[in-house]
């Protein structure tokens, strides 16, 4: 099924829908999406960092069908960390992926604010809150100096903690944001307060359903409502560059999440 060129923004999925590498996946999605949101990983132990060569082939397939690409940058990557040595070790991480997607001109680049592995901002003290903040400041401002990429195009997750401690670093840097409303409703957060106070910066939605506890499932498992809610606001606040990243991960999951979006088209 697809979903492509019928809403008035762009909808989109991650670039593990079967089970092979980004290249296959986006032959496979090119005539489905509007979008692809490439989830790159790097480490020590396992890299999935495509080569020139097939980023160069990625650019060819979005030029021929009408596909953008928006990244996401590593998630093990701690931007708001105290450590210096790992928010600097972080920023390099974001740089090389930046620079090897550069030519992609992607649509938005999608990044985690974090303060360390295993660390929980909500157990900070204001104090500490402050201090993360800060932390994410200066990180940010590091990658911004160093790129040619316009800040509103880097677009800060909401994840397990209140985005609100970190609402002046995004409005000051001129940020953007994803509200990703499968953890904004995995993590009890209220869905229309955050559309309502966002929407105007919230350049990608990252929408998913909750089975058993555990979210980036497909739309068939989304509340009802929240998927109506969340599809009213985009359509009263039309814009063609705004991503819908179904953010799930196998065919089963894309086909049935189709279904459900189909649903609204008129």
């Amino acid at each position: 099924m697809s979903c492509k060129n019928r809403f008035p923004f762009r909808i989109g999925t991650t670039s593990y829908i079967i089970p092979d590498d980004i290249l296959p996946n986006i032959e496979y999605l090119k005539h489905k999406v509007d979008d692809v949101e490439l989830v790159l990983f790097e480490s020590d132990e396992i890299s999935n960092l495509p080569s020139p060569e097939t980023v160069s082939r990625l650019k060819e397939i979005g030029d021929e069908h009408d596909l953008t690409y928006s990244i996401h940058l590593p998630l093990d990557v701690y931007l708001g960390s105290d450590d210096s040595g790992l928010r600097e070790r972080s920023v390099d991480k974001c740089l090389r992926v930046i620079e090897l997607t550069g030519e992609l001109d992607p649509s938005a680049y999608v990044m985690h604010a974090e303060a360390g592995p295993g660390i929980d901002v909500n157990r900070f003290t204001k104090g500490e809150q402050s201090e993360f903040a800060m932390n994410v400041r200066n990180a940010i401002e590091r990658l911004l100096s160093t790129v040619s990429v316009q800040p509103s195009e880097f677009c800060i997750e909401t994840l397990n903690y209140p985005l609100e401690i970190i609402d002046v670093v995004i409005s000051s840097l001129g940020l953007a944001v994803t509200l990703d409303i499968g953890h904004l409703e995995l993590y009890g957060y209220p869905v229309r307060e955050h559309l309502e106070r966002y929407i105007k910066v919230a350049r990608v939605l990252h929408v998913h359903g909750i089975e058993d506890g555990r979210d980036h499932r497909g739309l068939q498992h989304m509340r009802p409502e929240t998927l109506a809610m969340v599809m009213q606001v985009l359509l009263d606040n039309h814009d063609r560059k705004r991503i819908f990243t179904m953010e799930i991960f196998s065919k089963k999951d894309f086909d049935a999440s189709c279904v459900e979006l189909m649903k609204y088209v008129s």
